[in-house]
């Protein structure tokens, strides 16, 4: 018979510590205590725990350092932190510091016992991944994003998906879901940018029957229909400052209230948001509330542009191909060499479009270049100064001038120079490397 989950509980207050471990031990789990971080680190060290659960201060130090200490070991241990009411950057510290949610005192009795289910049914993930067809590649920028995915997926922080149009922000979205333990809960993706301002609080957050005209039963929203699951904000930075002051006081109090009820009820809900729109550039223009911001981007994931994985098109083509009907529909040379001499600024979703003309248009199961469409790819001599042919120079010349304009900017500084630039230091890496920028 296998044993039952053992849980380590680390606060300097008997009182909480004794109804945890009750509560525990109701679950059926096995419970050990710890009132300090040397005691908790002693624990970790000789005993193996499937689940830790510590205050965030401590008479000896801080919940981080249990965190660093349960995040080293050779089978890492979970950990989630309990948080004065209200102090929401030591919330996001710990999020950031790798505990994968946080409990607010007075400890809700209900929301530790979900937090616990949620926890113990986090699989066992390799550091390289979980390999997934869905986001398509063996670039070195691909193999880092389902590397970090891995990663976000034994997480229950909020991540943040930056990116192009079309490169793929929802496949990341859903591939997180899937990979996490909340897979067999529902993925609800919103676009927050097709909903009309006046419906968005009975879209996000339902409505009573009686409401307003047309309100003839009882609906949920979204929030209830992810409740357990994961809620996937696309185009988040489109939402209204009135919504976005709504969206924030649920994240805090992880409870909504439906548009003409009087109580609230509580929802379990992770958020992953995406938007190709540069936030921190739009709180900065107040456009975007700063308090929001930082409970969305606890982790940031940014989807590269096709461009900067050139060696992933022929991969890529072949796969939409496949799904587009196409299995025996080939792509000669000039064509490959077509798909990557152009920029795609449309990304995964214009190669996808392109292809699908292309399946239309050839003869004898053949793709050409002429099929394709594409503006042609004219010899880098022939370009003259301010041309904007052949056009991935023009592009690589625009983003050259922009990079080195921002490494000018902070000094050749070039943690720096990304922040400017609204991009990560790993993106910027990539870019520099592509284009040759010592």
């Amino acid at each position: 018979m296998a044993a039952s989950p053992r849980v380590l509980l680390v606060d300097d207050e008997p009182d909480l510590l004794d109804l945890m471990e009750l509560t525990l031990v109701k679950m059926g789990l096995e419970t050990d205590r710890a009132a300090s971080v040397a005691e908790a680190q002693a624990l970790l060290a000789k005993t193996r725990y499937d689940l830790c659960l510590t205050d965030m201060r401590l008479g000896d130090g801080e919940g981080l350092e249990v965190i660093a200490t349960a995040s080293a070991l050779a089978e890492p241990v979970p950990v989630a932190v309990i948080t004065a009411y209200g102090n929401a950057g030591n919330a996001v510290a710990a999020l950031k510091a790798g505990a994968f949610d946080y409990l607010s005192k007075p400890v809700a009795l209900d929301q530790l016992r979900a937090l616990v289910k949620s926890a113990l049914k986090i699989p066992e993930l390799t550091q390289a991944g979980n390999p997934a067809r869905d986001l398509i590649g063996q670039s070195a920028p691909m193999q880092d994003i389902h590397a970090r995915i891995a990663k976000l997926a034994r997480t229950q922080a909020p991540v943040h998906i930056a990116g192009e149009s079309g490169s793929g922000k929802e496949l990341a979205a859903r591939l997180i879901h899937r990979l996490g333990s909340r897979a067999d809960k529902p993925f609800v993706a919103v676009n927050c940018g097709a909903i009309p301002e006046t419906l968005m609080e009975s879209e996000f957050f339902g409505y009573r029957k009686g409401a307003f005209t047309g309100a003839e039963s009882d609906r949920n929203g979204f929030f209830q229909a992810a409740d357990g699951g994961t809620l996937f904000l696309d185009e988040v930075a489109d939402l209204p400052l009135s919504m976005q002051v709504k969206l924030l006081r649920v994240l805090q109090e992880k409870k909504v209230r439906k548009v003409g009820a009087t109580a609230e009820e509580p929802v379990d809900v992770r958020i992953v948001s995406a938007t190709h729109q540069n936030l921190a550039a739009l709180v900065e223009a107040g456009r975007f509330r700063q308090d929001l911001y930082y409970r969305l981007n606890v982790i940031d994931l940014l989807m590269p542009s096709l461009r900067d994985r050139v060696e992933d098109i022929p991969e890529m083509a072949r796969f939409l191909l496949d799904k587009l009907g196409g299995a025996d529909v080939k792509l000669d040379r000039d064509a490959v060499k077509a798909l990557g001499a152009y920029a795609f600024p449309g990304n995964v979703r214009e190669l996808e479009n392109t292809l699908e003309r292309a399946l239309a248009l050839c003869e004898n199961q053949r793709i050409t270049a002429d099929d394709l469409n594409l503006a042609p790819a004219l010899p880098t001599a022939s370009a003259t100064p301010g041309s904007k042919y052949p056009l991935q120079d023009y592009l690589d010349q625009m983003e050259r001038a922009a990079i080195l304009e921002a490494l000018e900017q902070t000094r050749y500084n070039k943690t720096a120079a990304a922040r400017v630039l609204g991009v990560t230091f790993r993106s910027l890496r990539y870019r520099l490397e592509r284009l040759g920028i010592e």
